[in-house]
């Protein structure tokens, strides 16, 4: 009977410490995503990009029912072509800076944030992303998070959207959900470097420089104060009658500089420019709905105080007031098997439109998505189509998608530009490529 006790003591003594330490692990999850790209100009063959991406996440269970999330990201690009050299970081703000190691790698803490629920509320806290709005291709009210335009528009958002510090509360009231934002990070678009791949050039988003005449251009001027500078937002969402729609209102710095001009005091003394961000009232709302097969989004937002370049010499600051009326209605249908058809109307009108402002009063983007699932969902073949309306250029994006294990996807894609240089979309005709893209999660 001793020799049974002390063999079953043993077994206590030791299986004790190791259901607590399995029991301490499953508070841990560990997921990684590992990327490998490459890209090359259909034009002169040159590679655009070939780059490694690393983005590891963390999920752990804290006490009190909470959990934390941390989500990285590490980059190796080997021709440093998209970004060359080591870019100045003049949008962000000191805590959501790129970690530069060099002239082509870098790391980057995407997401750092924790989910607690107090008294019916949820909070998240920390750093994160906050989507507004489901328009695809396009935006009108996922303005929330700033982006990275690195590579334009053809990036994923959830890859291209720079997360925020922020405090974001959703309080359920009856049948509706508010949702409170307050974000004390003063960061703005990345906007690529002049040398950079695709570097914005068109007039439409960046003001000509004075030709012929001296100009002194200052840095970008930023919001000095993090706590007064503060964005904040609301947003009532539900449920009726079929239709999920949401009611939102946002106060922030506008994430596109405005570039101010100022006349020289003296004959002969250089013009000055002075890039600075203004603030914005953005108002607007969503609905969709299904109907069969077919779902109707839509969305509508009011940004006012919006500041837009002029095309007169002679204009004091070179800028001018009105509001933007956005709007997208979309339609997704589903009649035909493992097929969707997506078709978009973006507009954006100003109603304080001048006739010396670069940009027309009217803005239309159509949008087209063809896509097909085979192989129960493990082969994906799709095209995209954007085009504008009123400048006639546009960007087309094919791509097949095979999953080759549970783990890996293999993806081949192109990226082709039309249109003139003046274009939001013809400023990259010579940019069009080809991709393959590896990706593994485990």
């Amino acid at each position: 009977m001793r020799g049974l006790f002390g063999v079953a003591l043993s077994i206590l003594l030791f299986a004790a410490p190791a259901r607590a330490a399995d029991a301490f692990l499953d508070r841990f999850d560990l997921t990684t995503r590992l990327d490998v790209e490459w890209a090359v100009d259909t034009g002169t063959g040159n590679t655009h990009e070939l780059a490694v991406t690393l983005q590891p996440e963390l999920e752990v269970a804290l006490p009190l029912g909470m959990d934390l999330t941390a989500i990285g990201r590490f980059r190796a690009d080997f021709f440093d072509r998209l970004e060359p050299g080591a870019p100045t970081p003049h949008e962000s703000s000191r805590w959501s800076r790129r970690g530069l190691v060099g002239s082509s790698s870098e790391g980057e803490l995407r997401e750092l944030y924790v989910d607690a629920t107090l008294a019916g509320t949820f909070l998240r806290l920390g750093k994160q992303q906050i989507v507004w709005g489901e328009a695809d291709g396009l935006k009108v009210l996922d303005v929330v998070n700033p982006q990275h335009f690195r590579e334009f528009i053809l990036p994923p958002f959830e890859d291209s959207r720079i997360p925020l510090w922020a405090v974001n509360a959703e309080i359920p009231i009856r049948d509706v959900t508010l949702q409170l934002l307050w974000i004390p990070d003063p960061t703005h678009h990345e906007l690529p470097e002049a040398d950079a791949l695709f570097a914005i050039t068109s007039e439409r988003l960046v003001p000509p420089r004075p030709p012929g005449v001296p100009f002194v251009e200052r840095q970008v001027k930023r919001p000095p104060k993090w706590f007064e500078d503060s964005d904040a937002g609301a947003r009532l969402s539900g449920f009726a009658k079929g239709f999920d729609w949401s009611l939102n209102y946002l106060y922030q710095y506008g994430d596109f500089p405005v570039l101010v001009r100022r006349l020289p005091g003296a004959p002969g003394a250089p013009i000055v420019l002075a890039p600075e961000y203004r603030r914005l009232h953005q108002v607007g709302g969503s609905a969709s709905k299904a109907f069969g097969d077919l779902t109707v989004r839509s969305e509508v937002g009011l940004a006012l105080d919006r500041y837009l370049p002029v095309d007169d010499p002679t204009d004091r600051d070179g800028i001018a007031e009105t509001g933007d009326v956005g709007w997208v209605l979309g339609l997704d249908w589903f009649g035909f098997d493992e097929t969707l058809l997506s078709f978009q109307v973006f507009q954006s009108w100003l109603p304080g439109h001048r006739s010396t402002m670069l940009r027309k009063q009217l803005d239309t983007t159509l949008t087209l998505l063809v896509q097909r699932e085979f192989w129960n969902d493990r082969l994906v073949v799709e095209t995209q189509l954007l085009q504008s309306w009123n400048d006639r250029d546009g960007l087309v994006r094919p791509r097949v998608a095979w999953e080759w294990r549970d783990d890996t996807t293999l993806s081949l894609g192109a990226d082709f530009f039309y249109g003139g240089n003046d274009g939001v979309f013809g400023q990259y005709d010579s940019n069009d490529r080809v991709w393959f893209q590896i990706r593994y999660s485990r």
